[in-house]
């Protein structure tokens, strides 16, 4: 199901509210790359069916 484009927006800034003090990027680059891809409503894993 694809998401409005309200809907990115609202998680596009309550995502870059709560990475804006990020401080390992070692530490912090897996979480990120999650929680960025779920603004667009992509999620690591997919369901079959």
């Amino acid at each position: 199901m694809a998401l409005a484009w309200n809907e990115i927006k609202d998680r596009a800034l309550a995502f870059s509210r709560e990475w804006s003090k990020a401080e390992s990027e070692d530490a912090d680059a897996k979480p990120f790359w999650i929680e960025f891809f779920h603004v667009f409503g992509i999620t690591s894993k997919k369901s079959s069916g």
